[in-house]
């Protein structure tokens, strides 16, 4: 009826089919170039370079198939810019969250936040990264610290596993921050506090703490001196002391000792958990008592003029 649809013509179609099958060419051979990277980088130690392989593909492929796809419908430099105003326009409009992921994405490998492998804490989620894609960083979570307000979604209260993948979007980078405990030095300083009465044999328990931390935490030699350095040039510290130290807080109640000691990245709660177990079981045979505040019911003497039964109460008793 001399009816014709806007954009169906011959031209078109045949550009479609184009763009189709340019798109599927380099979709397969950045699917075959990283499978042989796969075969060619294989082990743990290969696995960075496994990861940042696959995001120069990633990037590569998608620049390819940007500048592809302008070339097949946009022969004309005029329309290709009013093309793009148009596009550019629209999409920092629609698609503001996305586009600002995506610059996130370009800041983490520009910026070298972290890598895959790193145990980080990103929005709100603390855990290992598996992956990391154009708008999305994928972990693998691990609990929450003690007193941190995660609410009962999570209810592991230690840096081990959930079992839970989650996936973090890149635009967390601008509006929080990232912690991570891998990057640079893949070491962390722990504490672990001890309430003592003061009637105790001080010295006796600072000597349990630090044993059972020199036989269980790193070993400080263990820690090579050009990590060390490593750290103090790029970020100018100063010398920074590794060995397990004991530091003393007086309280109203007890004295509490806080032990120092350096851990891995990975398997702080095993290294506290041999730590505890030997001072318990020194405590023990030294006849050495952890101090708390337990509750005792005590009764009231009978007063003139009152009931005649005993009453009994509450009293806050420090031991």
């Amino acid at each position: 009826m001399g009816v014709h649809w806007v954009g169906v013509t011959a031209e078109n179609g045949r550009r479609l089919v184009l763009s189709i099958l340019f798109v599927a060419v380099v979709l397969l051979l950045r699917a075959g170039l990283r499978r042989g990277v796969r075969s060619l980088l294989q082990g743990d130690r290969a696995r960075q370079a496994r990861f940042w392989t696959h995001q120069g593909l990633n990037l590569v492929a998608s620049v390819v198939i940007v500048f592809g796809l302008m070339s097949i419908w946009f022969s004309d430099p005029a329309r290709l810019a009013t093309a793009l105003g148009l596009f550019g326009a629209g999409l920092a409009f629609a698609l503001q969250r996305v586009v600002t992921a995506i610059a996130g994405y370009i800041v983490i490998l520009r910026g070298d936040t972290f890598t895959v492998g790193d145990r980080i804490s990103m929005g709100g989620v603390r855990g290992d990264v598996l992956s990391l894609g154009f708008i999305q960083t994928t972990l693998m979570e691990m609990g929450v610290a003690p007193g941190s307000d995660a609410g009962p979604s999570v209810w592991v209260k230690s840096r081990q596993f959930t079992g839970r993948i989650v996936t973090v979007t890149n635009a967390k980078i601008f509006d929080e921050p990232v912690y991570n405990y891998t990057r640079e030095f893949p070491f962390i300083w722990e504490e672990m506090s001890v309430t003592v009465r003061y009637e105790d044999d001080r010295a006796l328990v600072e000597t349990v703490l630090l044993d059972a931390a020199r036989r269980h935490a790193v070993d400080p030699a263990e820690i090579s001196s050009e990590a060390a350095k490593t750290l103090e040039r790029r970020f100018e510290l100063q010398r920074l002391d590794f060995e397990p130290r004991v530091f003393y807080r007086l309280t109203p109640n007890w004295l509490e000792l806080n032990l120092r000691f350096m851990s891995r990245d990975h398997g702080t709660r095993a290294i506290k958990d041999l730590i505890a177990r030997e001072v318990l079981d020194r405590f023990d045979g030294a006849g050495i008592r952890i101090a708390s505040t337990p509750y005792r019911v005590v009764e009231m003497p009978t007063m003139p003029g009152l009931s005649s039964e005993p009453r009994r109460s509450l009293r806050d008793d420090p031991v």
